[in-house]
């Protein structure tokens, strides 16, 4: 049976999150009703990143299992047109090893969280980016950042709901830079704990706000309590850029 990698971008406002739910359409249901159509068959999508709702893909991956031997353009061609409208395109298809796993066989992926820095509301990155109206201080953003680099316990950033076996694991990169008014970070680590990124850069606001020293940021850490941390960043500035293997 052909197992295919697909590498997919979304807009993750209309949705509840890449995982199939109850309470309304996922990436993963949209995109397993449009190989349904396409191929008559019944098939589980298995993605790299289980995405929350409203959270954003440039590069999700994900595999798949078809009895039918597709060529790769004609499956992609098949999905975009049965996607439409919804905002979700294959960049994509290319047919892999058995034992090529979109979750499991991966071994970076790498995020980017956008803020844009400004008093004026939002017009056309509304959804797309968090708008902060205090002026924030990148350069120690940036130094707060450098805190939470390599092998820690991350229990403070933690979702309760978090289900992965262990709170530690190892941030190898979190850049910030500043162009005008929008600032992005850039983070990347084998994996990361249920929304993870959007409670780090939530409390790395509140460094480049004043409302906590770098100090604050670093005992937040190191207490390892969920109630420690600063705040949740809201899912319009995360997007999942791409994922290694």
């Amino acid at each position: 049976m052909p197992r295919y990698k697909l590498l997919l971008e979304y807009d993750g406002e209309p949705f509840v999150g890449w995982q199939r739910q109850a309470n309304g359409l996922s990436v993963q249901q949209a995109l397993e009703e449009a190989i349904l159509a396409a191929s008559g068959e019944d098939v589980v999508v298995n993605g790299a990143g289980r995405t929350d709702a409203g959270v954003h893909a440039t590069g999700q991956v994900a595999h798949i299992d078809l009895s039918k031997a597709w060529s790769g353009f004609r499956l992609s061609e098949a999905l975009n047109a049965l996607l439409v409208p919804k905002p979700i395109a294959v960049l994509s298809i290319e047919q892999v090893a058995d034992d090529f796993d979109a979750r499991f066989s991966a071994t970076t992926r790498h995020y980017v969280y956008r803020i844009i820095n400004r008093r004026a509301p939002l017009a056309l990155e509304r959804g797309r980016a968090w708008r902060v109206k205090r002026r924030l201080d990148v350069d120690r953003m940036r130094e707060g950042a450098a805190q939470l680099i390599g092998r820690h316990d991350f229990t403070t950033f933690r979702d309760s709901q978090c289900q992965a076996a262990s709170p530690v694991k190892t941030l190898s990169r979190f850049e910030v830079e500043r162009d005008g008014d929008e600032i992005v970070m850039r983070l990347a680590a084998r994996s990361f704990l249920h929304r993870q990124v959007r409670s780090m850069v939530g409390s790395l606001e509140h460094v480049g706000s004043g409302k906590w020293s770098v100090g604050d940021l670093r005992d937040a850490l190191e207490a390892r309590d969920r109630a420690r941390c600063g705040q949740v960043a809201p899912a319009d500035g995360l997007y999942l850029e791409r994922v290694e293997y």
